[in-house]
């Protein structure tokens, strides 16, 4: 047996609906300003450019009714509702006509942000991980198996903030879809079994203060609810 100089952390991982087996995390993989509204907002380009692509880490996920401690070190924090894609067969070079095999399933995520963060980065091109791969930043709900609910080209997809609509679109109105990215992603990375795609944002993303609860939803995925609480070291 593998012996270490301490225990090693438990994989994190995600409920399956209708399973009592568990979705091992590997990586997580995002898809940057892929709904045209949300490029514009964001002072992008809302053209169909090649997708852009940044992680968090595996351990930054966060279940559906968990509270998220307001992260330190930013004065304006952002919830991004997103169609999260599961990877479940290994995935390298792949056709766009290949992709969805690979596909274990889908889930509603939450892309937190440290938008503040974020634009100072952008301003002084540095790379985005203090705004974007941060302890709880990644919420997620139950992972539906593409076998039980199909593979989503289209549906509402929406985040309310204390009740209050924000972000309100459709998944067809992806720039990028599915398929695509999956295929355009295996050309940078090996994919393998237990990683995730944030596959992107509708406009609507604002900000968050201690206390909110933050809702969201995908046709056929369920919703997704976290309360925003205090942490210590969090900026008042």
């Amino acid at each position: 047996m593998q012996e270490y100089v301490f225990p090693p952390l438990e994989v994190p991982s995600i409920d399956v609906a209708g399973q009592r087996a568990r979705f091992p995390v590997h990586r997580i993989y995002c898809v940057g300003r892929n709904y045209r509204e949300h490029a514009i907002e964001m002072g992008g380009d809302p053209t169909r450019e090649l997708p852009f692509f940044f992680q968090k880490a595996p351990d930054s996920i966060i279940p559906t009714g968990a509270a998220i401690p307001y992260p330190a070190r930013t004065r304006n924090f952002h919830h991004e509702i997103e169609l999260v894609v599961a990877i479940g067969k290994p995935a390298r070079n792949l056709t766009i006509a290949q992709s969805l095999q690979h596909v274990f399933g889908y889930a509603v995520g939450n892309d937190f942000t440290r938008r503040d963060l974020q634009n100072e980065a952008k301003e002084k091109r540095r790379p985005w991980d203090t705004a974007k791969n941060f302890d709880a930043s990644a919420a997620i709900g139950q992972i539906h198996a593409a076998q039980s609910v199909g593979h989503l080209a289209s549906g509402r997809i929406w985040l309310a903030v204390n009740g209050n609509i924000r972000q309100d679109a459709d998944i067809a109105d992806l720039i990028w879809n599915v398929p695509e990215i999956v295929a355009e992603l295996s050309t940078y990375f090996e994919l393998l079994p237990g990683d995730l795609i944030f596959t992107g944002t509708p406009a609507g993303v604002g900000s968050l203060a201690i206390g909110d609860v933050v809702t969201g939803g995908i046709d056929g995925l369920g919703e997704l609810t976290n309360r925003i609480c205090q942490a210590p070291g969090a900026l008042e």
